[in-house]
């Protein structure tokens, strides 16, 4: 079992949590074109498939089988043997299917989890978490410890109302208060900006919660040829709708300040980002 340690690396790695109220909106496809586009960046960065019992990432990808994260927990592996090559350099670090130990994980074996990835920070920019559909226990640790979180919805009702109850248990656990979000699946015709700003309205009644408008990506059958051919669709079809909105979502983020704040929570790369803040503030004196 891993356990929290005191290590510390110095990186600038971020966590971006992936992640759905609701089953069903795109969420792992939008997680994995957008790690994949951003290593298109020249980003380096590794895909964690947070689904911990009903993993599907190595399916999607069409991985050689591995280690994955019940390894690593039941210490059989150290993370860097979990990690597998996908299609055009992408990294997964996959988990298992099935088992239901890895749905009921401890706070404690959620912080050792959370906590390994500092092995990996040095070789990387980002961390893409895609996280389980809905509100488990591990996906609101996942949650709660990146530095970022991009809620994926559609224009349904069901998929608006899943993500304001998201939002706030989030905000009501004390885990995150500012969130991203991505409308997927936009047919033609429609506009993006009102289902957001339907979400706006669901959450308003929740205090202190800030919600930013971070994209759209169009309902595209591209997707699911690509899904066929064990590739993300920005590298099979990078001329097609979808692989434009995703490839301009990858470089939207380069522009996004920093979500970071103490929420007495285990958190990624927390102590590598106290010490880059420690070492700009010394430059900048």
């Amino acid at each position: 079992m891993i356990e929290p340690t005191g290590r510390r690396a110095v990186t600038r790695t971020r966590a971006l949590a992936v992640t759905s109220g609701k089953g069903g909106v795109g969420k792992s496809t939008v997680a994995v074109n957008l790690a994949a586009a951003l290593v298109a960046r020249g980003e380096r960065v590794v895909l964690l498939d947070a689904d911990l019992s009903l993993a599907n990432l190595d399916v999607l990808l069409e991985l050689t089988p591995g280690m994955n994260l019940q390894d690593v927990l039941e210490g059989r592996c150290g993370l860097h043997d979990a990690v597998r090559h996908g299609p055009a350099g992408l990294r997964v670090v996959p988990a298992t299917q099935g088992n239901p130990r890895m749905s009921a994980l401890s706070e404690r074996e959620h912080a050792g989890l959370i906590q390994a990835f500092s092995d990996l920070g040095p070789e990387l920019d980002w961390l893409v978490i895609d996280t389980a559909a809905g509100m488990t226990p591990s996906t609101l640790q996942f949650c709660a410890a990146a530095q970022d979180v991009l809620i994926v919805v559609c224009d349904e009702p069901a998929s608006l109302a899943d993500a304001c109850a998201m939002v706030r248990v989030l905000k009501d656990t004390g885990r995150r208060s500012r969130f991203r979000v991505l409308v997927n699946m936009v047919a033609a015709g429609e506009d993006p900006r009102l289902t957001f700003q339907r979400l706006v309205d669901l959450t308003d009644a929740i205090a202190e919660v800030s919600l930013e408008y971070a994209g759209s990506v169009p309902y595209d059958r591209t997707v699911a040829t690509a899904a066929r051919e064990g590739q993300p669709a920005v590298v099979a079809h990078p001329d097609a709708p979808v692989a434009t909105a995703v490839t301009k979502l990858a470089r939207d983020t380069g522009r996004w300040p920093l979500s970071f704040t103490a929420s007495g929570q285990s958190e990624f790369f927390w102590e590598n980002k106290i010490h880059n803040e420690v070492m700009e503030r010394r430059a900048r004196t």
